[in-house]
């Protein structure tokens, strides 16, 4: 899957002003936009314009940019950034936990949304381009068996047990960029384990003993100290480099 040449954007906010103003930024980005006002109307928006990605704010009246993420989530995978001008970490937790991709806090610059929007669409095609009804090669050394939950290791198939195959998977699915530890824990183990850090770490020890040549010096699952982890971007041959700079 590859990113629109003019992706429609849908901009969801009952501030009239704020949608002009987002509207006429982004079309000066290349981006095609079309409007919503309340949480409803969104919602049919989606199901008649199909856009390529939702900015949803936080702080509508009767429905909320999280109640309307909710009902959204139920019939739609579309990317969606929430706006909002609250900067609490619950905020951010929840959007991320119902579904959102990103989340970003008002006042913002016109240019970092549209790189915000251009990085969920580009992580998004990238998440779209792995089939996961067949095994999918990483490299020569490491296969990942998605219909079977398990990898393939130096020839040897290792099975992998049900956390640690989420854990891959959603490090796979994500490969080149950096994945929070709030947001690993939330989606892997659930939103109540978010604050678990210290049990993140130990089952990524458990990933690279079972997949990695050298544990100590990884060349698939790399840490990203104080914010996450960040598997091995293998279509752009990131593995490659790193071998030969060994």
């Amino acid at each position: 899957m590859s990113i629109p040449e003019h992706p429609l954007i849908l901009v969801v906010d009952d501030e009239r002003r704020m949608v002009h103003f987002v509207r006429m930024n982004l079309e000066l980005e290349g981006f095609r936009v079309t409007e919503a006002y309340n949480g409803i109307d969104a919602l049919d928006k989606v199901r008649e314009a199909m856009p390529d990605l939702v900015l949803l704010d936080v702080a509508m009246p009767e429905m909320d940019g999280f109640e309307t993420l909710a009902r959204l989530r139920e019939f739609s995978n579309v990317p969606v950034i929430m706006l909002t001008v609250r900067s609490e970490e619950e905020d951010r937790i929840r959007g991320l936990d119902l579904g959102a991709d990103d989340y970003v806090t008002k006042p913002f610059s016109p240019r970092e949304l549209a790189s915000r929007i251009r990085a969920v669409l580009r992580r998004v095609a990238m998440t779209s381009s792995i089939d996961r009804t067949t095994p999918l090669e990483i490299d020569d050394y490491l296969t990942i068996d998605f219909p079977r939950r398990d990898v393939i290791v130096g020839g040897k198939r290792i099975s992998l047990r049900p956390t640690e195959y989420r854990l891959l998977q959603h490090l796979v699915e994500n490969a080149g960029w950096i994945v929070p530890h709030d947001q690993l824990l939330s989606k892997v183990w659930g939103p109540e384990y978010r604050d678990e850090n210290q049990l993140l770490r130990l089952y990524i020890t458990y990933l690279r003993k079972k997949i990695e040549p050298d544990p100590s010096h990884p060349r698939y699952i790399f840490t990203e100290r104080g914010v996450g982890y960040r598997f091995v971007d293998f279509r752009r041959g990131e593995q490659d480099q790193a071998r030969s700079l060994a």
